[in-house]
């Protein structure tokens, strides 16, 4: 599996721009909780390779609370053929203790 760890900042930078899709793969409850603004939802409990946009001319990133979901996520889109390998390896917990801004 192809993994490539996206780091804070190019986050930061990829959603302002509106370049980056960020896909949070956390449960429905722990994104109602707080996430990361602009960031999307698709828990992987629930996960479908299929339900991932495609075409939108942006840069898919996963997501989740620390690293972990977001790498089975990869795991499974790869496996379905799409070729992405992005996630944010610092996850949500990372953002929010630098003090970034969070979404309820």
């Amino acid at each position: 599996m192809r993994v490539k760890d996206v780091e804070r900042g190019e986050v930061k930078a990829g959603l302002a721009a509106g370049s980056m899709l960020l896909i949070d793969v956390r449960e429905p409850h722990e994104f109602a909780a707080g996430h990361i603004p602009g960031s999307v939802s698709l828990p992987l409990s629930q996960f479908d390779a299929a339900l991932v946009p495609q075409g939108t001319g942006q840069r898919i990133v996963f997501s989740c609370a620390a690293g972990v979901r977001s790498q089975h996520a990869l795991a499974s889109v790869q496996a379905a053929g799409l070729d992405l390998a992005e996630h944010y390896a610092g996850g949500f917990r990372e953002w929010q203790m630098a003090g970034e801004l969070v979404e309820t």
